[in-house]
């Protein structure tokens, strides 16, 4: 049994002022080790998605964002209590999707209706006991695969975002290691005791990111929202 249990019922649940339900999730991701210098991030990067009873589609771990804890700190427990798995969670947002949380409810109104904030999770930890793996089953895909079983069209469209965020930042990576290796190349002048030491505290200022607060101040409002017609919601 599970040391952690799940969250379950809306008493905490947060709304906006359109009374859409907030809901946070993740798309939980890992590299695997190729020997091949030349492969694209696209074919190394795999996710993890889950099953639903008597369902043979697939979805990313997503639910309520409640009204004590920060639109982060749900992406990362849901992703705990539905797939078992802790990670490094981006906290800026791949975006915002407008979808439907219940297909009984009315096409032409606004009942039912979410807002999904949905975030990048490099996983570090599976759990092999998790609170709702009775009910879930997970396994890891790649991308291609991901795009063929993922149940609602809104979650493909957060993984087309997912993709373009850790190509972006693969090569962003690659551009500073180039960056660093030209400086070691570079030829060093004679140096004093006194100015080696110099050097040392330069270098490790240098890996220090400055905070970019007035940036993740306005994250949540500056991200991009697709809105999708309340009368054709995807309905889940």
């Amino acid at each position: 049994m599970s040391e952690f249990l799940a969250r379950t019922g809306r008493d905490r649940q947060r709304y906006d002022e359109n009374n859409f339900r907030l809901v946070s999730g993740c798309i939980p991701y890992r590299l695997t080790k190729d020997d091949k210098e030349d492969i694209d991030m696209e074919n190394r990067v795999e996710v993890l998605m889950i099953s639903s009873p008597n369902r043979s589609d697939l979805v990313f771990p997503k639910g309520g964002w409640e009204d004590d804890e920060t639109v982060v700190e749900a992406a990362c427990r849901e992703a705990l209590e539905e797939a078992g798995v802790r990670g490094i969670l981006r906290d800026i947002p791949l975006g915002v999707w407008e979808f439907r949380s219940k297909s009984r409810q009315d096409l032409c109104s606004l009942e039912g209706s979410c807002r999904g904030y949905m975030f990048a999770l490099q996983v570090t930890e599976e759990l092999d006991i998790w609170p709702e793996q009775n009910d879930k089953q997970r396994i890891w895909l790649n991308v291609k695969q991901a795009f063929q079983l993922c149940r609602y069209d809104w979650m493909r469209r957060a993984l087309e975002e997912f993709l373009k965020v850790i190509i972006a930042q693969d090569d962003d990576d690659k551009l500073k290691l180039k960056e660093q290796m030209e400086i070691v190349d570079e030829p060093q002048p004679p140096s004093s005791d006194h100015v080696v030491a110099d050097c040392q505290i330069m270098a490790s200022n240098c890996y220090v990111k400055p905070s970019k607060s007035q940036h993740h101040a306005h994250a949540l409002t500056a991200i991009p929202c697709w809105h999708i017609s309340l009368k054709r919601l995807p309905l889940i």
